[in-house]
Formats: C-alpha cells, sequence, structure tokens
C-alpha cells in the first residue's frame, strides 16, 4: 500500500467512507480499522444499490483485493 493511501485511511479513521468493491458494489460505513492487504473493517455499513435503495449491513470486513475504491464522505 503507498504511503499516501495509508496517510489517508489513517486521517479518516472513526470517520464515514464510501468504498466500491468490485462488480459495482458501494458500500458506505464508518472505517473502523485496515491493515496493510487493505482489509477494512466497517461499521454501521450500508450497501447502496444501484436503483437507490439502501442495505443495512452492521459491521462488516471487506477483503482489500476486491477493493476498487475508498473515498471519505462529508459529514
Amino acid at each position: 500500500m503507498s504511503e499516501t493511501a495509508h496517510k489517508m485511511l489513517e486521517e479518516n479513521l472513526g470517520s464515514r467512507v464510501l468504498i466500491r468493491i468490485k462488480g459495482d458494489v458501494e458500500i458506505r460505513g464508518k472505517l473502523k480499522s485496515y491493515d496493510q492487504h487493505l482489509n477494512i473493517v466497517l461499521e454501521e455499513a450500508e450497501e447502496i444499490r444501484g436503483s437507490g435503495e439502501v442495505r443495512k449491513l452492521g459491521t462488516i470486513v471487506i477483503r482489500g483485493d476486491a477493493v476498487v475504491l475508498i473515498s471519505p464522505l462529508k459529514e
């Protein structure tokens, strides 16, 4: 993981983020932790479907090899 990515994740611990994973799935939630493989733990996670429908997921782990994009969300 690049130094820039590490810094961005560190700065957003405890904040809400949007994560896009393979298969064009978008998940948003509070960034609880991550590791050097970009495995991510989100709390209060929600899947945002293409229709705009939101499905609550709770606390989840996202494997780093599935992550396409991570973006901080404004509160």
